[in-house]
This record gives C-alpha cells, structure tokens and sequence, in this order.
C-alpha cells in the first residue's frame, strides 16, 4: 500500500514539479486546500506524510496525526508548524533553507533602493502628470551611510555582499553570528540599541520566533533616525504594524519597503496602501520561476528522503532524532 501523501494547501495553478518527484520514487499525492484546523484534521489524520504552505498546523493538529512520519514546508520558515508538538511525537519536519537566497536578498535591495531613491514618488507624480523632482525632497546619496542588518544569517550576507559596492557602512545585530565571517564580510557586528540608533537603513531579516514576535515595536521605532528606512522581507509580525503606521505617519521614521505583514492578503482599505512613502509587495520575495520550482521540488523531495530510509535533506528540527534514538534502545 503506497503512504498517504497530504498537501494541505498551496497557492501554485497545480503540483507538477512535486507530482513528478513523488511520482518518481512510486508514491502518489493527495492535494487539498485546508482553510481550517478541523479540515486539517479530517484530511490528514490517518497521512503518513503532509506537505504543507500556510494552512497552520497547531499542536492540536499534530495531535491527531496517526501515522505521520514528515511534514515539509515550502520554504525556510517555520511558523505555520508547531515544532514541538510534531519533535515530541517524532515526526520529521523539513523545510527548503536554501531555494531563495538571491531571490529575496535581491528583493530586500530593490526596496532599499527603490525607497533611497524615491522611485515610487516619482513614478506617481509622473503618472500624475506632475514633472517635479522635488516630490522626493529630502533625499540624500547611499555612500557615507549606514545600513543596518537584523540578523546576519544566508540571506543577510548576501545582502551585504551585494551591498558592498555602494559605499556603505554595514552593520549587523545577531547574537548567533559568526563573528569572524562578518569581519571578513567587512560587516560591523553591534548590539540591537546600536543598530537602532545607527541604520539609515534597516533591514530585517529574523525568522519569527516567539522571541522574534514584535521584535521592532514602538520603543525601538522611536529609537531610530527620523531620516531612516525599514525594510522587511522576514515575517510580518516580527513588525508591530500598528506602531509601524504611526511611526510612518507621524515622521518617526522616513519610508518603509514591505514584503510581509501580520496578517496576509492585506486589503486595498489598509492604512499602509495608502502611504506614500511606503513600497509594498505581496509576500513575494521569494520568487523567481528558477526559486519555484526549486524549492517545490526539495520541499517533495524532503518526504521521499523519509520514505526511502533517509532523513530529510533539510531536518528542521534534529532534536527529533534523539527520540528516534530513544524510541530505538
């Protein structure tokens, strides 16, 4: 009897890059689109393994899970899963760290340099029919100023890297960082009040943790220059979106590039839409035809690893394999 594959949901028009790795290694998959815990429930009970997107799969989930042996996530965060619930019951749960690394650094830059150069003003005034490149004023040249990184993980890094030709300062806030390669990236590793109070620039980068969750509020918004620009290609609620807009609105800070919010779809009614300093993209940083199917087929592949013997080539949560070990003696 072949394993019950579940795809709980997915935004993608069909599943082919994942049918053709499953299909390959003689499984088969069971596509669903679960908008509730209870229809995850009912559709992934008895799965022996669940690929999932945005649908969360909470504690209560995982609990009555019956013979789930992976779950696999499209991309690198984690936020939709309840990690512990799934490492207690010594579930698998992988993940795609590495499908989207140039994708959403280069996205994180775009908006850096779209907001550093007014572009949306422009654009807008243009389609307007107002010819004035006063619309942006004041506005002042990248080189001599301080970008700012939270986190200095894959993605940052190459943030960085690709940065480092403007003339910036680069400065980055992350207590797990390696701290030589940083210094050979040229990158200045400082406290959070440091990065604060110093980026012209900041960029986030953190995964959502509980931790993570508010990481720049109200206090730390009114830490930073009223010149800077906040840009978020993370997780939206590592940003505490109401004293984001009134930060915006009031002059706290200049601009804002975002890619997530706290919640998502955001409607055509919400306050952030109608900024004018503020570029927006719908949680699309990671895209590219090439990062799709990548990270589509990993995410497959993560299951077929398990089902074949492995472990997934992306363990999220390796603590797992001390239970496996455990369970063994």
């Amino acid at each position: 009897m072949k394993p019950k594959i579940v795809v709980t949901d997915y935004e993608f028009s069909d599943l082919a890059p994942e049918i053709a790795v499953v299909e390959a290694a003689g499984f088969e998959l069971t596509p669903r689109q679960c908008r509730s815990e209870a229809e995850l429930i009912e559709a992934c009970r008895d799965a022996d393994a669940v690929i999932n997107q945005y649908a969360q799969i909470t504690g209560r989930v995982v609990d009555a899970l019956e013979r789930c042996r992976v779950i696999s996530r499209y991309g690198i965060g984690l936020n939709t899963i309840d990690v512990e619930a799934a490492t207690r019951r010594g579930i698998f749960i992988g993940n795609v760290p590495d499908g989207s690394l140039e994708e959403v650094s280069d996205h994180a830059i775009a908006m850096i340099m779209g907001l550093a150069r007014g572009l949306r003003l422009h654009d807008a005034a243009i389609r307007s029919g107002r010819w004035d490149y006063t619309v942006v004023k004041p506005l002042y040249r990248l080189r001599g100023r301080t970008l700012g990184l939270l986190s200095f993980g894959a993605i940052p890094q190459r943030v960085a890297r690709k940065m480092s030709g403007f003339g910036l300062r680069i400065i980055a806030c992350d207590p797990y960082a390696d701290a030589e390669k940083a210094r050979t990236a040229g990158v200045e590793m400082v406290d959070k009040a440091t990065l604060l109070r110093e980026a012209d620039i900041l960029s986030v980068h953190v995964p959502l943790t509980p931790e993570t969750h508010h990481a720049i509020g109200r206090a730390e918004l009114a830490a930073m220059k009223p010149t800077a620009l906040l840009v978020n290609t993370a997780r939206g609620p590592v940003i505490d979106e109401a004293a984001l807009i009134e930060a915006l609105s009031a002059g706290g800070i200049a601009g804002a590039g975002l890619d997530v919010f706290e919640f998502e779809p955001i409607g055509a009614d919400h306050a952030l839409v109608a900024m004018p300093n503020v570029i927006l993209t719908p949680h699309a940083a990671w895209y590219s035809e090439d990062s799709e199917v990548e990270i589509r087929s990993k995410t497959a592949q993560n299951v077929v690893d398990v089902f074949q013997g492995r472990h997934p080539t992306y363990l999220a949560n390796p603590k797992v394999l001390d239970i496996a070990r455990a369970k063994a003696s």
